[in-house]
């Protein structure tokens, strides 16, 4: 039971953690998804039907690469969060809403726990374990 007690303390006293894995990992999975855009670019407007936009699939496809690597390494988060805030929105409000709700996919509830995430990382920054805490604690020292 004693080593239950020590083991909740210690993630108790190192919450901060948890919240930059969760950045780390969503940022990872938004720059594999540009990977895979990337890569099969008919993926994108077979998802979304966006055939004559094609504008906007090279911009998802860049926000999600750059903005996954500097989400994942926690390098200006606000900004990479703020970029790809639209593309969820779109990705929520104007693809998986118009297909409905009762899918077996779960397209509309992934897409809106991530624009939720990235909201979040926009108001509240990257956490511990990151770049941009790494430089503020830099320039304190100087």
């Amino acid at each position: 039971m004693k080593i239950f007690k020590s083991a909740g303390l210690w993630f108790k006293s190192h919450s901060d953690y948890a919240y930059s894995l969760i950045r780390i990992f969503l940022g990872s999975a938004l720059l594999i998804r540009g990977i895979i855009l990337l890569v099969n670019p008919d993926a994108i407007t077979h998802i979304a039907g966006l055939n004559e936009f094609y504008w906007s699939i090279s911009y998802v496809i860049t926000v999600h690469i750059v903005g996954g690597l500097l989400l994942a390494v926690g390098l200006y988060t606000r900004l990479a969060a703020l970029l790809q805030i639209p593309v969820l929105f779109g990705a929520v409000f104007f693809v998986h809403l118009k297909q409905g709700l009762l899918k077996v996919e779960q397209s509309f509830e992934l897409s809106m726990l991530v624009l939720v995430l990235l909201m979040i990382f926009f108001l509240f920054g990257s956490g511990y374990l990151s770049m941009d805490k790494y430089f503020d604690k830099k320039e304190l020292t100087e």
